[in-house]
C-alpha cells in the first residue's frame, strides 16, 4: 500500500466527472488500498479517487470514531437514489480544501447502490453523516466540490485560504 498526493483546489482534475470502471480485480483493489492508506494518512473519513488524480467512480470511506475498530466501506460506480425531501444541515470539510469548513444541506437519506471491495453489487439506504458523507463523495465523482454549494464569495474565500497556505508551506520547505 502507499500513500498518494491529495489533490486540492484550484486543481482543474476536481472540476472532472469520474468514469466508470469496468470491475472490480485485484489491481483495483490494491488502488482502493491506497486510497484508504491515504485517507486515514490525512485524518479523513472519505475520499473519491479524483482527490488522488485518478478520475474514476470510486470512494472510500470510514466513519468510525477514533476510539473504535476501524470499518472501511468501499463504493465502486456508486449510483444514488430517492433522497429524502428533509434536509440535515452537517459542518462540512474536505481533503481538497484543507482547513476550510461550513455548513452544507442535504438529504438525510439516500438510497446508494455500488459494487463492494469484492465486486458484489450492494443497495441499501444512507441515513445521517453517512448520507451525508456519500453525498459529499458522489458530487467528486461529478466535479463538484462542497464550497459549489455556498456563495462565490465563500468559495473564493476558501479557494485563496488554500493557496495561501500551499505557498506558505512552500516557502517553508525551501
Amino acid at each position: 500500500m502507499a500513500i498518494r498526493e491529495i489533490v486540492t483546489v484550484p486543481d482543474p482534475r476536481l472540476k472532472e466527472v469520474s468514469q466508470p470502471v469496468d470491475g472490480v480485480d485485484d489491481d483495483l483493489r490494491a488502488f482502493m488500498d491506497d486510497m484508504l492508506e491515504t485517507m486515514y494518512a490525512a485524518d479523513g473519513i472519505g475520499l473519491a479517487a479524483i482527490q488522488v488524480g485518478v478520475p474514476k467512480r470510486i470512494i472510500v470511506m470510514d466513519l468510525s470514531g477514533p476510539d473504535e475498530r476501524k470499518d472501511p466501506k468501499f463504493f465502486v460506480n456508486p449510483v444514488l437514489t430517492d433522497p429524502s425531501d428533509s434536509l440535515r444541515p452537517y459542518e462540512e470539510g474536505c481533503l481538497s480544501v484543507p482547513g476550510y469548513y461550513d455548513t452544507v444541506d442535504r438529504p438525510d437519506r439516500i438510497k446508494i447502490t455500488y459494487l463492494d471491495y469484492d465486486g458484489n453489487e450492494v443497495e441499501e439506504i444512507a441515513e445521517g453523516m453517512f448520507a451525508t458523507c456519500i453525498q459529499h463523495e458522489m458530487d467528486h465523482l461529478e466535479g463538484v466540490l462542497f464550497i459549489d454549494h455556498l456563495s462565490r464569495l465563500k468559495r473564493q474565500r476558501a479557494v485563496q485560504k488554500v493557496k495561501k497556505a500551499e505557498k506558505s508551506k512552500s516557502r517553508d520547505a525551501a
